[in-house]
C-alpha cells in the first residue's frame, strides 16, 4: 500500500463487526445435518463455560449455520461428531475456529461518541499532569474502538503520557485489528481532524481502504483475554471501556466479569459501558456519573 498524508472519508454504512451471537443468521443448506436437542444443548453449554455467552433456545439455526462449514471440513456425520472432535483435544486450534465462529463482531470507529466526548471534555482535563493515563478497551473487536481512543487521547496529550491496551477474546478479529487496514467505508464515521492525522488513503491496488498510520498503531497494545477466566497481570488503568459486551451474560457472569475488572481500575478511576447496558444490580461499589458511564470509589 502506498501512504498518502490526507485521506477522505468514504461513504455508505458499516458492516457489522462486535460479539453479537444473536444476530439472525440464514438456515443452513437444504441437505446439511440438523442440530438436535441434545447436541444443541452440549454446544450451548461448552460456549457458555468457554465465553459466557448466553445462547437462548431460539438459536439452533445460528448454531447450524455457523458451525455447518466446519463438519464439512471434516466431513462428520453431525454436530455431535463434531463436538467430540472438539473435546477430543485432536485439534487444539479448532477450539478458536469455533469460538470464533459462534461470536460475530459489530462495531465501528467512535460509536456512541458521548464516551469519547467524556473522555476529552472530563477525564483528560481532570487527570494530574506527568502520571500516566491507562485505559483499557476490554472488549476490542476489530480495533476500530481502541484506535478511536488513541486518536482522543493523542489529540489531546500529543504522544506521551498515555497507552491503551486492547483486548477480546477471538484471535481472529485481534489479527484484523492488528493491522490497523479498513475498507474506506468505516473512515465515515471518524471526525475529519483525525482522519488527516492518522489515516492514510490507499492507493492503486489498495484503492478503496484506508490504514491507520504505523505511529498511532504502535500506541495501542492487543493481547487476547477472556473476560470470564482469571485475568493476567496487566496493572491499573484510569479508564475501562467494557461496552456492548455484558448485554451477552446472564446476571451472574456480569457480576463475575465486572468484579474481576474492577480489580484493574484505580481508585477515582472510570468504567464505561454501552449506552444499552446498565451496571445496576450488577455492581453495587461503583457511583453512577451519567447513564453508562461509573466511577470507583
Amino acid at each position: 500500500m502506498e501512504e498518502q498524508p490526507h485521506i477522505r472519508s468514504g461513504s455508505g454504512r458499516a458492516k457489522s463487526t462486535r460479539p453479537d451471537p444473536v444476530a439472525p443468521q440464514r438456515s443452513p443448506v437444504a441437505g446439511a445435518a440438523v442440530i438436535t436437542d441434545r447436541e444443541f444443548q452440549e454446544i450451548k453449554d461448552w460456549i457458555y463455560r468457554t465465553a459466557g455467552i448466553n445462547l437462548s433456545d431460539q438459536k439452533k439455526a445460528l448454531v447450524m449455520g455457523r458451525l455447518a462449514s466446519r463438519l464439512r471440513h471434516y466431513q462428520s456425520s453431525g454436530y455431535g461428531d463434531y463436538f467430540r472432535l472438539l473435546q477430543s483435544g485432536a485439534h487444539p486450534s479448532e477450539l478458536q475456529i469455533a469460538i470464533d465462529l459462534l461470536t460475530t463482531n459489530e462495531t465501528h470507529f467512535f460509536r456512541e461518541p458521548k464516551h469519547f466526548d467524556f473522555l476529552r471534555e472530563k477525564i483528560i482535563p481532570a487527570h494530574p499532569a506527568g502520571r500516566l493515563l491507562r485505559v483499557w478497551c476490554a472488549a476490542s473487536s476489530s480495533g476500530e474502538e481502541p484506535y478511536s481512543i488513541a486518536m482522543t487521547l493523542t489529540a489531546a496529550l500529543g504522544e506521551t503520557s498515555w497507552e491503551v491496551l486492547a483486548s477480546d477474546l477471538s484471535s481472529r478479529v485481534l489479527e484484523r485489528a492488528r493491522t490497523g487496514h479498513y475498507s474506506m467505508e468505516r473512515a465515515k464515521t471518524i471526525p475529519r481532524p483525525h482522519l488527516l492525522a492518522h489515516c492514510l488513503k490507499g492507493v492503486g491496488s489498495q484503492e478503496g481502504t484506508f490504514l491507520v498510520e504505523p505511529r498511532l498503531r504502535g500506541r495501542v497494545q492487543f493481547t487476547q483475554i477472556n473476560l470470564v477466566e482469571a485475568l493476567p497481570q496487566i496493572g491499573e488503568f484510569e479508564v475501562i471501556f467494557l461496552r456492548n459486551v455484558m448485554i451477552y451474560f446472564d446476571m451472574p457472569t456480569k457480576r463475575e466479569v465486572v468484579a474481576r475488572i474492577l480489580r484493574h481500575l484505580r481508585p477515582g478511576g472510570y468504567m464505561i459501558v454501552g449506552h444499552s447496558e446498565s451496571l445496576n444490580g450488577v455492581n453495587e461499589t461503583l457511583k453512577t456519573v451519567v447513564p453508562s458511564i461509573y466511577r470507583k470509589p
